[in-house]
C-alpha cells in the first residue's frame, strides 16, 4: 500500500453506521438493509482519525458475503481496497468462515487479482443466495464471485 499514513483497521460500532452509510452511498453501493442492529460486521480503515474506507462481512454459518467495500476517493490508488479485502479475509478465516461470496458491478477486476473466481449466481452457496444482496439489492448484471479460505 502506498503510504498515505498507514490506516488503522478497527471494528465499526453502531455510532459509525451513519458515516459508513454515507461512504457507501457516495460509492453507489446498496444500504437499504443497513439499519441499526444489522447483522453485518463492518471494519473501518481510519487515517488521521477519519474513516477512509470500509468493508463488511455478512455471515451465514461458515459462508459469508464480502460486501460494502468502499474507499474514500482521495485514497483511491493507494492499495487500501486490497488491504481492506485482505483484512476481511483474515477476520473471516479466524472466525471459522471458509467461503466468501460477493456480488460486484464495478470491482470484478480487483477481485480477480485477489484470487476470487467468477461463478454463476446459481452456483453461489444457498445461504448467500438467500441474502438481501442476492434477492433484491444487487442487479442481476452483478458479477458473482467466490473464494475458498484456508482452514485454520
Amino acid at each position: 500500500m502506498t503510504d498515505k499514513s498507514t490506516p488503522l483497521f478497527v471494528a465499526a460500532g453502531a455510532q459509525d453506521l451513519p458515516a459508513v452509510r454515507e461512504l457507501l452511498l457516495s460509492a453507489a453501493l446498496p444500504i437499504a438493509d443497513l439499519v441499526d442492529g444489522t447483522p453485518v460486521s463492518f471494519w473501518l480503515a481510519k487515517s488521521g482519525g477519519s474513516m477512509v474506507g470500509t468493508v463488511a462481512l455478512e455471515r451465514f454459518g461458515d459462508v459469508a458475503m464480502l460486501r460494502s467495500l468502499a474507499v474514500r476517493p482521495d485514497f483511491h490508488g493507494t492499495g487500501l481496497g486490497k488491504a481492506l479485502v485482505r483484512h476481511a479475509e483474515a477476520r473471516a478465516s479466524a472466525e471459522g468462515i471458509h467461503t466468501l461470496c460477493l456480488l460486484t458491478t464495478t470491482a470484478a477486476g480487483l477481485f480477480d487479482r485477489l484470487g476470487y473466481a467468477r461463478i454463476s449466481r446459481a452456483a453461489a452457496p444457498e445461504a448467500a443466495r438467500n441474502s438481501e444482496e442476492f434477492r433484491s439489492l444487487c442487479p442481476d448484471s452483478a458479477v458473482c464471485m467466490l473464494k475458498q479460505l484456508p482452514r485454520q
